[in-house]
């Protein structure tokens, strides 16, 4: 049986910057890889995320040159945790921005979470400038997609992390959770704006992989990167991302004549399966790997695997 594929060895930039997209922003990116080898951009989860070192390695560096970079307001992107002319079609402009910054007609976009929904909607704007689409853990903000995680639904799993989910909010708000944490999380009030911040951001951190990872949910509750996280998370789907509700499984005829891969966990709790695989029936030229025993994390055993085949087989690597 052949080994299951794991990360490439660690890695640093050729090169970084800081690109100033305009409304106040200034976007953080970095390259790492061959320079002149196939391009491809990686989309960070959240939104809010941000990088890190480890999502470099997704990628033969001797075989791609890829483009990484902190999302508006996370990160090492400034302003810090900022809202204001921060939306998905925003995010879908930087990305064509940085696209001409990589001096490159086309290339690989890589998204999980998040990153799906934020490659679904560049890739449904921009088809002609998509080479392959890689997804992970789909996610397309609907309504019930929000309900599902935000209201009714993966609290039935993770009752004891729910209790410390909806504790910063008194009982007659818990109708409406993200409205409630809406307006702590932009209040004037800094230590219930921190409080809320650790709790959403520390609700995801716990129940995103299939088993428990302490360190995991601990890094999630960070203040300076809770902040960001719950803030810019928040401010998205108070907004449905600026999204019609179904807009991007509507819009997946655009995807037609792109080589894809979706890589989804059988027990993905943020972002159900049902999703992934209406987008699977909506665009059946795409490979589809449903991987069982796993939930939502990139480095899960199974999706890492998966999404390390891709990236090599889009390179040629037999």
């Amino acid at each position: 049986m052949t080994p299951p594929r794991t990360l490439y060895p660690p890695i640093e930039p050729y090169d970084s910057g800081i690109v100033d997209v305009g409304d106040g922003h200034r976007i953080h990116f970095e390259r790492v890889g061959t320079p002149g080898a196939k391009p491809a951009v990686f989309l960070h989860g959240g939104p809010g995320g941000g990088v890190s070192s480890e999502h470099r390695r997704l990628f033969d560096p001797a075989r791609y040159d890829v483009m990484l970079f902190d999302q508006r307001g996370c990160g090492r992107s400034t302003p810090h945790a900022g809202l204001e002319a921060n939306t998905t079609w925003h995010l879908v402009s930087d990305i064509e921005r940085l696209r001409e910054l990589a001096g490159c007609d086309r290339w690989l976009v890589f998204g999980g979470s998040w990153g799906s929904t934020l490659a679904l909607a560049y890739a449904e704007t921009h088809p002609r400038r998509v080479s392959e689409l890689v997804l992970r853990g789909v996610y397309t903000v609907t309504r019930a997609e929000l309900a599902w995680y935000y209201q009714f639904g993966v609290s039935e799993m993770y009752p004891d992390k729910w209790e410390a989910f909806v504790a910063p909010i008194p009982e007659s708000e818990r109708g409406d959770m993200i409205a409630a944490y809406h307006r702590r999380l932009t209040g004037d009030d800094v230590a219930a704006r921190i409080e809320a911040a650790r709790a959403w951001s520390t609700w995801e951190g716990s129940t995103i992989k299939l088993l428990p990872d302490a360190r995991l949910a601990a890094g999630f509750g960070e203040d300076h990167f809770a902040l960001a996280f719950a803030r810019i998370e928040n401010h998205y789907f108070t907004h449905g991302a600026w999204l019609e509700d179904g807009q991007l499984l509507r819009d997946a005829d655009r995807l037609h004549g792109i080589p894809g891969t979706i890589v989804h966990g059988r027990y993905d709790m943020p972002c159900p399966l049902r999703h992934a695989w209406a987008l699977h029936k909506a665009w059946p030229e795409a490979e589809f790997h449903l991987i069982e025993g796993a939930g939502h994390a990139y480095d899960e055993p199974g999706i890492l695997d998966r999404l390390i085949r891709a990236t090599d087989r889009y390179a040629g690597v037999a």
